[in-house]
C-alpha cells in the first residue's frame, strides 16, 4: 500500500497548485488590464462583476490544469526524481497548460490571449516560478525530515553485480531520498567475492528469500538481477514479492504481474518500474484516513462515559487490568500493540495452550463459542463488541483503519503455509471489513482470506462507508460474535 503521509502530501501539493495557478492568472490578469486600461483601484477590484459564465470556463480550467500536471507525473512519488527533472516536467507542464489556454480563447475569442500577449507571459512565468518554488520548498522539508530517521523505506535490493552494488551507493549516498537499506539477496556466483570486497554482505539466498519476506519488515523489493540470464528467477521473485503485497522496483525489462499495477519513475538517468500491489492508492486514501481520525476521535468523545463505566464493571467482576493489550501484525508486517477491553481472565494467554484442543475454526486461528476464559461480563462485551471500541486508539495513533482486513496476533501469522495469504498485509488492517458482515467466526478460514483479498482488490472509498453502514445492524444483532 502506498504510504500515508506521502498522500497527505501529494494532496495538499496539489491543492497548493490550485492557489499558485489561480494567483498567476490573476496576476496575468491584472498585468493585461494594467496596459489597456491604466492602474486599477483595489476597491474597483472587488467591485468587478463577473459573469457566471466566465467562473465555469476557470473552474473547467483549473481541472485541465490539475489534470495537465498529473499526466506528468507531478503527483506521483518523486523520491528518486531530481531537482533538475522536477523544473523540467513542471516547465513541459505549465507550457502545455498556456498552449490549451491559447487554443481555447481562439474558440471563445478571448482577445487578451494571444501568443505574444502579456497575458501568457506573466501567466505562464508566475505559474511555473511559483510551482517550481513550492516544489523545492517541500523537497527541502522532506529531506530534513528523513535526514532526522523520519518517513523512512525499507529496501531489499535483489542481487550482487556492479548495477545492484551501484543503487545501493546511491541510495545511501543520498539518506535524503528516506531509503533504509536492509541487505542484499543472492546466491553465490563468481562475483560473490569482488561484491563482498565492496563492504557490502548477503542476509539471503534465493531459497530462504520467501522466508525472510515473512519474518522481516520490507517496504520495498529492487530487482538488479541481469535479465538475460536471470529472467525466471527475477520473475520468482517479482511473484513472490506480489504474493505478499511488497512494492517491487526493478531497473530494467517488463514484468506481467496478475494483480501489482506498475509505474515509471526516474532516479538520476536511471529508470525504475515500480510495482504497487492493491488498489488502496490515490486521492481516496487520504479522504480514508481523514475520516478513519475524524470519525474515531469523535467516537472517542462519545463512548468516554460508556467506557468508565465498562471498565468499572471489568475491575469490579475481575482482577487484573481493564485493557487487554496484545501483540499483532499489521501494514507490511509491522508489529503494533492492539487494545481490547479484557473479556477473560488476567492469565489468559498463559492458558491459551491448555484449551487448543478446543478450536472450533479452521486454519491456523484459534476460536471457540464457549470460551472457559472468559470473565463475568466478557460474554457480554464480546457479543456486543464493546471490547473492540478501544481499537478506536489505534485508528488515531495509525496502526490500524476503521474498515481493513483484520489484523491477526502473531501465532495465527505463524501459522500460516500459503503465501498468497500475506497480500492482507499490504494494506493496514481494520476493524471491521467483509468478514464481520459475512458471518464472522461462522464463516471457514479459506473463505475469510478471500473476502479479504476481495476488499484489496476492490477497494473505494464508497466500500469502506458500504461495509461501514451494514456493520452496525451486524453487530446489533451480535451475528457470529465468538
Amino acid at each position: 500500500m502506498v504510504p500515508f503521509h506521502r498522500k497527505i502530501l501529494i494532496e495538499a501539493l496539489q491543492f497548493v497548485d490550485l492557489i499558485i495557478v489561480t494567483c498567476a492568472f490573476g496576476l496575468a490578469a491584472l498585468a493585461t488590464y494594467h496596459l489597456r486600461v491604466g492602474s486599477i483601484s483595489f476597491q474597483e477590484f472587488l467591485t468587478t462583476r463577473v459573469k457566471v459564465q466566465n467562473i465555469a470556463i476557470f473552474l473547467a480550467f483549473l481541472f485541465l490544469w490539475h489534470m495537465i500536471f498529473s499526466v506528468f507525473g507531478l503527483y506521483h512519488s518523486r523520491r528518486l526524481s531530481t531537482r533538475r527533472n522536477d523544473a523540467i516536467d513542471i516547465l513541459k507542464a505549465t507550457s502545455l497548460g498556456c498552449l490549451g489556454i491559447w487554443v481555447v480563447s481562439l474558440f471563445l475569442k478571448i482577445d487578451i490571449v494571444s501568443p505574444t500577449s502579456v497575458f501568457l507571459t506573466v501567466f505562464w512565468g508566475g505559474s511555473s516560478v511559483f510551482s517550481i518554488t513550492s516544489r523545492l520548498v517541500l523537497r527541502y522539508a522532506l529531506e530534513r525530515i528523513r535526514m532526522k530517521g523520519r518517513n523512512l523505506r525499507h529496501v531489499l535490493i535483489v542481487g550482487t553485480n556492479s548495477r545492484a552494488i551501484e543503487f545501493a551507493r546511491k541510495i545511501e549516498s543520498k539518506p535524503e531520498l528516506g531509503y533504509r537499506l536492509v541487505g542484499f539477496v543472492d546466491d553465490y556466483w563468481h562475483g560473490t567475492e569482488e561484491f563482498r570486497r565492496n563492504g557490502y554482505k548477503l542476509i539471503v539466498n534465493f531459497s530462504n528469500f520467501q522466508a525472510f519476506l515473512r519474518e522481516h519488515v520490507v517496504d520495498e523489493v529492487v530487482v538488479g538481477l541481469p535479465m538475460n540470464s536471470s529472467y525466471q528467477q527475477a520473475s520468482h521473485i517479482v511473484a513472490i514479492c506480489e504474493e505478499q503485497g511488497i512494492i517491487v522496483r526493478f531497473l530494467s525489462s517488463i514484468f506481467n504481474p496478475k494483480l501489482a499495477r506498475s509505474k515509471a519513475e526516474l532516479s538520476d538517468e536511471e529508470s525504475v518500474i515500480a510495482l504497487y500491489p492493491s488498489a488502496v492508492e490515490g486521492w481516496p486514501v487520504v479522504l480514508k484516513r481523514v475520516l478513519d481520525f475524524c470519525v474515531s476521535l469523535a467516537l472517542l468523545l462519545i463512548l468516554s462515559p460508556l467506557f468508565l463505566l465498562v471498565a468499572l464493571l471489568i475491575k469490579m467482576t475481575s482482577p487484573g487490568p481493564v485493557f487487554f493489550v496484545q501483540e499483532r501484525v499489521g501494514l507490511n508486517k509491522r508489529r503494533f500493540r492492539l487494545y481490547k477491553f479484557r473479556s477473560m481472565v488476567a492469565d489468559a494467554e498463559e492458558k491459551l495452550a491448555e484449551v487448543e484442543h478446543l478450536n472450533e475454526v479452521s486454519g491456523p486461528v484459534f476460536k471457540i463459542r464457549e470460551d472457559p476464559r472468559i470473565n463475568p461480563v466478557g460474554r457480554f462485551l464480546r457479543k456486543t463488541s464493546i471490547d473492540e471500541l478501544p481499537q478506536l486508539l489505534n485508528v488515531v495513533n495509525g496502526s490500524m483503519s476503521l474498515v481493513g482486513p483484520r489484523p491477526l496476533p502473531v501465532r495465527d501469522y505463524l501459522g500460516f503455509d500459503q503465501d498468497w495469504l500475506r497480500r492482507r498485509f499490504s494494506v493496514r488492517p481494520g476493524i471491521t471489513c467483509l468478514w464481520q458482515i459475512n458471518g464472522r467466526s461462522s464463516i471457514p478460514f479459506s473463505q475469510w482470506m478471500e473476502l479479504d483479498m476481495q476488499y484489496i482488490d476492490e477497494w473505494c472509498l464508497a466500500l469502506d462507508l458500504k461495509i461501514l453502514a451494514k456493520t452496525i445492524p451486524v453487530v446489533l444483532r451480535g451475528s457470529g460474535a465468538a
